[in-house]
């Protein structure tokens, strides 16, 4: 395993809101073949990109998975954040509170304005933190999370405390396909006048999903990367998709990933098939799980160019970063952000790594 990518970040570089224009943000240009940096900002994009590149774009819709209220017996505060969907309608949550919660307690949820809306019943414990859960509402799980939920904000963006304005900007202006309860944060710097800029260049765009989990934050606390367990996520790619980027690749085109998660899913696509599958044929229709874990040293098959945010050291996100980039340059590049004082995390600049 090459070394791990530490760096000293400022406080003040962790970026508090998105840019009032996102096209706006920095862009960090790193050319492997070259070895260079260059710096840029996204609304560059049209230019830096050539005529038969096709972007592949998440349409991951994060929902407002964030919850509170009070346990229902003894007013205790409560938070929680829903992971998904079980069986008919039972829920997936992990749950914060003082005391030992057991089984068949039931929360008062409570919506924005602190107002009690329903129950929902903890069945059993799961594992890592985990609960079964049931509400009492009848009203559709989505549409009860318009309701009571708030926007899964990383700590980092004040304390996870949302405002009014996250609602739109924590979402990609493709969003489509709710699942996320994070956002796929290379896409955040997307406006629909860039991306209008960016087809009129000759780019073509594809949609894939892929559910961002609450996983994507978690750490590698081991010192050997190979013994963390990676999260698993659920993504589809679909057959238009797996065509259009199969044809970019026959035409000598390159795929530009837009995220970590677009790349996780096209690689564990690509995984599946022959190690002598031409590129032009190598993507095809898939759905499920993917708990793939791209680390150093990784051969890329599926992505030719990787746009990604800056990540916090020890996580998977980096570890992918660096498998993709080279463990020197990326480190390099780092080490320059800081320097330059780019914008970090979920709401900050870019790279893009060709």
């Amino acid at each position: 395993m090459e070394p791990w990518i530490e760096y000293d970040l400022p406080a003040e570089l962790v970026a508090q809101e998105p840019l009032q224009n996102r096209a706006d943000a920095r862009l960090m240009v790193i050319d492997r073949s070259k070895g260079t940096i260059n710096h840029a900002h996204m609304r560059d994009l049209p230019r830096l990109l050539q005529p038969g590149d096709r972007l592949a774009l998440n349409d991951t819709k994060v929902i407002p998975a964030q919850l509170r209220g009070v346990r229902t017996s003894t007013g205790g505060r409560w938070q929680g954040l829903f992971l998904g969907k079980v069986g008919e309608g039972d829920w997936q949550v992990v749950c914060k509170t003082r005391g030992h919660l057991q089984p068949m307690e039931s929360i008062t949820l409570e919506d924005r304005d602190g107002r009690a809306v329903t129950k929902l019943w903890l069945l059993e414990r799961l594992e890592d933190g985990r609960w079964a859960a049931r509400p009492e509402s009848t009203v559709p799980t989505f549409e009860l999370l318009q309701q009571i939920g708030r926007v899964p904000l990383p700590p980092y963006i004040r304390g996870g405390n949302m405002v009014d304005s996250d609602v739109c900007d924590y979402q990609t202006v493709f969003a489509k396909r709710p699942g996320a309860v994070a956002a796929p944060t290379a896409g955040l710097h997307f406006t629909e006048d860039l991306l209008k800029a960016i087809t009129q260049s000759g780019v073509e765009l594809s949609a894939l999903t892929l559910h961002v989990g609450i996983g994507t934050f978690r750490p590698i606390a081991v010192e050997d990367p190979a013994d963390h367990p990676m999260h698993r996520e659920w993504g589809e790619l679909p057959d238009l998709a797996a065509q259009e980027l199969n044809a970019t690749r026959a035409a000598e085109g390159r795929v530009v990933a837009v995220g970590t998660t677009v790349t996780r899913l096209l690689e564990s696509v690509a995984r599946e098939q022959p190690a002598d599958m031409p590129a032009e044929t190598l993507l095809k229709a898939w759905q499920g799980d993917t708990e793939l874990f791209i680390r150093p040293p990784y051969e890329f098959r599926a992505v030719d160019v990787l746009l990604t945010n800056f990540h916090f050291p020890r996580t998977t996100l980096l570890l992918l970063v660096q498998a993709f980039g080279g463990s020197k340059l990326i480190r390099g590049a780092y080490e320059e952000a800081v320097n330059e004082e780019y914008r970090f995390y979920s709401y900050g600049d870019a790279m893009l790594i060709f």
